[in-house]
């Protein structure tokens, strides 16, 4: 077999599936809207439900949810009618999820769904079938064809049903004002988790390390803490307050027009009116507000304005916020 053969076996298999979701996008209709004011409106869990492949997609589902502040379990059919119904509560909505819906394992659990009076919502490819009708909300997710050439194995039909369970996750989240922060807490471990909840106050220069300087210091000192503090000096009022910062960009501009610059007051050089960071601020904020304007260092002030650091970029790298 040649190597382009294979290639083009590959971009088929997403030719399909892109086609799947594109005409999956362009059925989607007011059932979505019911089903997301369904689960926005629940006080219980998700409980999502499916077998075999659609039970994969199921446990995706149910995870997606429950990380984006919507509670999810997934909860086998057959399983749920050998003791496993008992996690199932009135206030539940139960997502079922079958590509032909006519599951005998799913109908069971329908059945008994309804007699708890827990809310239906259900992803199927026939909007005809028994599951679709006895459900309270059926979202269509019909595919003309499987990716698999005998057109058997779950591959189309599943990408668009995992499509549909983002796509009522995300809704839901923006419905119920999932903000970053709530993200955030409910993913404290790892990289995405230090990202999100860093803040500066967590990484900035603080104490006697801070470059500061009064308005009346001249440019001598200010290359000293140009040197030894990574090319910032911060300038600050009697009330504490930023006036402006140095920088060692200004320092190299002023050497091209002057010829002893050590006497200069800084206030004659400074930038004023900076760039300022808040200590109570993310550090992936600071971090885009840093490559917007091009620069690697930002004064820090409290809620009240008053200077309680430094934040530098080489710091919220190391943080691993970048």
């Amino acid at each position: 077999m040649k190597t382009a053969e294979i290639v083009e076996r590959g971009r088929r298999v997403m030719r399909l599936e892109r086609q799947a979701l594109e005409e999956s996008e362009r059925r989607l209709d007011e059932s979505f809207a019911r089903a997301v004011e369904i689960l926005a409106k629940s006080t219980g869990r998700a409980i999502v439900s499916g077998v075999g492949k659609s039970g994969l997609i199921g446990r995706k589902i149910a995870a997606t949810l429950t990380s984006t502040g919507t509670p999810a379990t997934f909860l086998h059919p057959s399983e749920s009618l050998h003791g496993d119904l008992g996690i199932v509560g009135a206030s539940d909505v139960a997502i079922l999820i079958s590509k032909s819906g006519e599951s005998n394992e799913l109908l069971g659990l329908l059945e008994h769904l309804k007699r708890l009076g827990v809310g239906t919502i259900s992803i199927t490819g026939d909007r005809q079938s028994t599951l679709a009708r006895h459900t309270d909300v059926s979202l269509d997710a019909w595919v003309s064809e499987e990716a698999c050439v005998h057109d058997l194995a779950p591959t189309t039909s599943t990408t668009v049903a995992l499509a549909i369970g983002d796509a009522l996750a995300v809704a839901l989240l923006e419905e119920k004002g999932f903000e970053a922060g709530d993200f955030a807490r409910l993913h404290p471990g790892g990289a995405l988790g230090r990202k999100l909840l860093t803040q500066v106050r967590d990484v900035m220069v603080t104490g006697s390390l801070v470059p500061v300087l009064p308005p009346t210091a001249t440019m001598r000192q200010a290359v000293v803490q140009l040197a030894e503090r990574r090319g910032i000096a911060v300038i600050s009022d009697d009330d504490g307050r930023v006036a402006g910062v140095v920088t060692s960009g200004d320092l190299t501009r002023l050497m091209e027009h002057e010829d002893n610059v050590m006497p200069i007051l800084v206030t004659r050089v400074m930038t004023r009116n900076p760039r300022i960071a808040n200590d109570e601020e993310l550090g992936s904020a600071v971090v885009y507000r840093m490559e917007q304007h091009g620069i690697i260092s930002m004064p820090v002030v409290d809620a009240n304005g008053r200077l309680v650091g430094v934040i530098h970029l080489h710091d919220l790298m190391r943080a691993g916020v970048v």
